[in-house]
């Protein structure tokens, strides 16, 4: 099998499939060991969940599948070059932009509150294993391919496009685990365990960064990352207000429920303030005192600075 068959129409397909058994083995160690050490890492109902949420995903991809691969198929039949599959630099284009285009829609995801409603899915856990990769955003089909399309447009085609996501999605759940410490001069370039930790914190400090899949270079590029501090407050997974209904309905659509009561059933707003309430940052308001992920990062790092320099003060001699 050569590389374009590999990422032609079935290549998403031979991804998934080959990783299967891999998925499965690296999982039940991850339990084994948990349970060993009295770890608590897993926890049964929320797994349940994760494996619910992965199931509704992959259910909405199947139905999304013929459009989704239509409209960038529309693209690329009116791409804008002329690119051979059989240059080396097409594919590292085919692996960088998709990475690029991932980050892009990640970072709408969690700062444009409507994207927020159907990704907060993936971070309502208070746990955080291997099994956590698979909490999908169901909605995430709908909308995903949009993000993808401008690659086809420059003259990638679309099922090389999918598949190289494919296998990056399939590195991104693994990185999904508190039992690997830093990598030394992996965690350069590479989106590492111990970044997606910082990913899945609701400490303010750790709040909306690290939005990388593959590269982290993003990130690092675009002013969004962040290192695991050890010395920092332990990491608290989840979202800064936990939900209380963990049903399989609420577990889903928890967050639609607080945009219309936010959006429609407060009365006397503008309807420019309403249309904020679903597009802007989630903790946006219209008084103006609301609680971004940006001033909570702001409010943490001005608490924490004081605090040193108090730190420093006392330790002067008297």
């Amino acid at each position: 099998m050569n590389i374009e068959t590999f990422f032609g129409e079935q290549g998403v397909s031979y991804v998934y499939l080959y990783t299967a058994p891999i998925h499965i083995a690296v999982i039940l160690f991850e339990m084994i060991y948990s349970y060993k050490y009295k770890k608590h890492i897993y926890d049964t109902k929320d797994t349940a969940t994760n494996v619910y949420m992965a199931l509704l995903n992959f259910g909405l991809d199947l139905v999304m599948k013929a459009f989704a691969m239509g409209v960038m198929f529309f693209f690329y039949d009116h791409s804008l070059f002329n690119l051979s599959a059989s240059s080396a630099w097409y594919w590292l284009g085919v692996f960088l932009l998709q990475d690029f285009a991932y980050y892009i829609h990640h970072y709408v995801d969690h700062h444009s509150r409507l994207f927020w409603a159907v990704h907060v899915t993936h971070h309502n856990s208070e746990k955080f294993n291997i099994s956590t990769g698979f909490r999908s955003p169901v909605f995430q089909p709908l909308y995903r391919y949009l993000f993808f399309s401008p690659i086809a447009l420059l003259g990638f085609n679309p099922w090389h496009i999918m598949s190289a996501y494919a296998i990056f999605q399939i590195y991104g759940t693994w990185v999904h685990t508190t039992t690997v410490g830093k990598l030394g001069i992996l965690e350069w370039f590479l989106v590492t365990p111990s970044h997606h930790r910082v990913h899945h914190a609701s400490n303010a400090r750790y709040l909306d960064r690290n939005m990388g899949m593959g590269l982290i270079i993003w990130d690092r590029i675009f002013g969004t990352f962040e290192k695991e501090d050890e010395n920092y407050e332990p990491i608290k997974y989840g979202l800064t207000k936990d939900i209380e209904d963990k049903g399989p309905i609420n577990i889903v659509f928890h967050e639609w429920k607080e945009i219309y009561k936010d959006a429609w059933k407060q009365p006397g707003l503008k309807f420019s303030d309403r249309l904020k309430y679903m597009f802007y940052p989630p903790g946006w308001n219209h008084r103006g005192d609301g609680k971004t992920s940006a001033v909570l990062r702001a409010q943490e790092k001005a608490e924490r600075l004081s605090k040193t320099n108090n730190e420093k003060i006392r330790k002067l001699p008297t």
